[in-house]
């Protein structure tokens, strides 16, 4: 028979006696490890949440890697490549890309009758990704494009019409300053709206043919192509394959390197995910071991019975340790299931909503990862137990005469 094991548990049914001074103890205990976990979860959950969407809206707009004329121009007038490269069919065979698609880019103004504003055109073809802006389309329709006449449709956001006050099927003009300037006439066919002001300002969408027409660029000609892949986290080492594989001329950039300012900016917030676990940890292991210390003076005579019947002071300490244990795993029991209650609650009707002119985001985003619950459960468990064997060597201090004498 295990005698720590059953010893702990008649020592956990009796906690239930009404006159036990560690009772309330015990409850504080349970809440203390719960109310951490719960902040913990949601804490992990939000700012994961909240990296994927603002990292997604970024991807959204020119893909998770672009390829490029080798050059240091940074401007929005990059020198052609051709759209004809060998390479790309050996892109395809790599699993890990989902995509390739050719853009163009060209900066202009928009003019209307009392408003001015500087944007720009991205050019796209038959070849491009909508799968990030089928939801963000808050009035009209996709572009669709012919083989032989281009089209005059475009696609603006929703920050773009407002300022200029324009709406769905308005013609505007757009200017265009090169030599010689040129003008073109388009029509609004959709309005799109992504929450990410920095480039909701900035981009409208439109047929790629007229940016090579302008620039004076043959058909084959084109910016660069915008690759997505299935796993951000493999960026970086599909960034590498990609330049392995383009020509001498060409360079390939991730989405971390073109825009180093937002992505530096969301690592900064796994800081402030360590800083509260750090501290909700440390608060938990606190009151592991108050109430652990007040469980072993409560059972001091307890203790010295034992002692005096010939139990070793590691089997004493094996029993207070399961009791710790147990404690630790009903708070943890309550602190999940309220904590990804919450979560669920949030994730499926988005109860607490933000500002997005702030924030990015209309509503407050939530990222379930199960191996982050798992982990950070297994920590907490680990962690608090391993700084219960500090109070649990207070047992060998206990003598049984004394302990029995004044029971």
């Amino acid at each position: 028979m295990n005698y720590a094991l059953f010893i702990a548990s008649r020592i956990i049914k009796g906690e239930k006696n009404a006159g036990n001074i560690s009772k309330p103890i015990v409850k504080i205990s349970v809440l203390g490890i719960a109310l951490g976990l719960i902040v913990m979860i949601l804490s992990i959950s939000i700012i994961n949440g909240f990296k994927t969407k603002i990292r997604d809206k970024v991807i959204g707009f020119g893909g998770h890697i672009q390829i490029q004329h080798f050059d240091a121009n940074t401007s929005f007038e990059p020198v052609p490549i051709n759209k004809n490269q060998k390479f790309i069919s050996q892109l395809k065979k790599n699993q890990n890309i989902r995509h390739i698609q050719s853009y163009a880019i060209k900066s202009g103004i928009i003019k209307t009758d009392n408003d001015i504003q500087g944007v720009i055109l991205k050019g796209i073809s038959n070849d491009f990704d909508w799968s990030f802006f089928n939801d963000k389309l808050v009035e009209g329709k996709k572009l669709t494009f012919s083989d032989t006449a281009s089209s005059n449709e475009i696609i603006i956001s929703k920050n773009q019409a407002s300022k200029l006050k324009l709406k769905l099927g308005d013609d505007l003009l757009m200017y265009f300053i090169q030599q010689p300037p040129r003008v073109r006439k388009f029509k609004i066919a959709g309005i799109y709206q992504t929450g990410l002001e920095e480039f909701d300002k900035l981009y409208l969408l439109g047929d790629i043919r007229h940016i090579q027409k302008l620039n004076d660029w043959n058909e084959d000609q084109i910016a660069g192509f915008e690759i997505y892949i299935k796993q951000f986290d493999k960026s970086d080492e599909i960034t590498a394959f990609v330049n392995d594989q383009i020509t001498y001329d060409l360079n390939a950039k991730s989405i971390k390197e073109l825009n180093p300012q937002i992505f530096d900016w969301l690592n900064l917030q796994d800081i402030n995910v360590a800083i509260i676990l750090t501290l909700m940890i440390l608060v938990g292991v606190i009151n592991m071991i108050a109430t652990l210390l007040i469980l072993i003076l409560e059972k001091t005579p307890t203790i010295g019975l034992l002692k005096a019947m010939g139990m070793k002071n590691s089997q004493i300490q094996k029993i207070f340790l399961i009791n710790g244990a147990y404690i630790i795993g009903k708070g943890l029991f309550w602190g999940n299931l309220i904590g990804l209650s919450l979560c669920f609650i949030q994730l499926h009707f988005g109860i607490i909503k933000l500002n997005e002119a702030n924030y990015y985001l209309k509503e407050v985003p939530v990222l379930l990862d199960f191996w982050h619950i798992l982990f950070l459960n297994l920590g907490i468990f680990l962690i608090c137990i391993f700084m219960l064997v500090i109070p649990s060597y207070f047992i060998s201090k206990i003598t049984p005469v004394k302990a029995i004498r004044f029971s």
